[in-house]
């Protein structure tokens, strides 16, 4: 296998092996992000589990027994949005070395970095898929006050006339 020696060469391949950087500093962003999320969604699941095991009446526990399920399927897409985000960063990381060393050696494997980089964005669509799933199914359980809103109402309309 021939390297090139020459320094133009070389720092060509440099600077085309570092743009796809710039997509693994988003997908590390969002992987800290997401990582965050899943410890809330354990933390919280561990509240309720513990509520559960404190109550002395199962039978009111219907609310706990809900959230605990969209909690899980919150769960489930968390895992699977790190784990795309993980193979997206394997991917660009794959694109990083072939683009490297396609302009650095005679391996025309340039083909191949197109399909490793395309193959990393794909990943990365999925995940803010995955993100944006999750995201719904966690605002969908939160009432925004609504319960004290309506009690509020009933003690402070006018009585009718």
């Amino acid at each position: 296998m021939f390297f090139a020696t020459d320094l133009s060469t070389v720092t060509h391949g440099i600077q085309l092996a570092v743009a796809p950087v710039f997509l693994l500093t988003a997908v590390a962003g969002m992987i800290g992000s997401v990582a965050g999320r899943l410890a809330r969604i354990i933390d919280r699941a561990r509240v309720l589990e513990a509520r559960m095991d404190a109550s002395a009446q199962p039978l009111s526990m219907t609310s706990v027994l809900s959230e605990l399920s969209q909690l899980r399927t919150r769960g489930v897409l968390v895992n699977i949005c790190i784990a795309l985000l993980t193979f997206c960063a394997i991917l660009i990381g794959l694109t990083i070395m072939a683009l490297f060393l396609g302009e650095t050696t005679e391996l025309e494997i340039f083909r191949l970095a197109t399909v490793l980089f395309l193959s990393g964005v794909t990943c990365f669509l999925l995940a803010l898929l995955c993100f944006l799933a999750e995201t719904v199914i966690a605002t969908r359980v939160l009432r925004f006050g609504r319960h004290h809103l309506s009690a509020y109402k009933s003690v402070s309309a006018p009585p009718p006339d």
